[in-house]
């Protein structure tokens, strides 16, 4: 039981970094286009 809860945690912990990273490089390749079609 605690092992399955342990592995639930991790799990989650890194779905939940991995979900991050990809908003906040999302995030940043957007921010990045729109600067650069502004400037032109």
């Amino acid at each position: 039981m605690d092992a399955q809860v342990t592995s639930n945690i991790l799990v989650a912990v890194i779905g939940i970094l991995t979900l991050g990273t990809l908003v906040g490089v999302v995030a940043a390749f957007w921010s990045m286009g729109r600067s650069a079609y502004r400037k032109e």
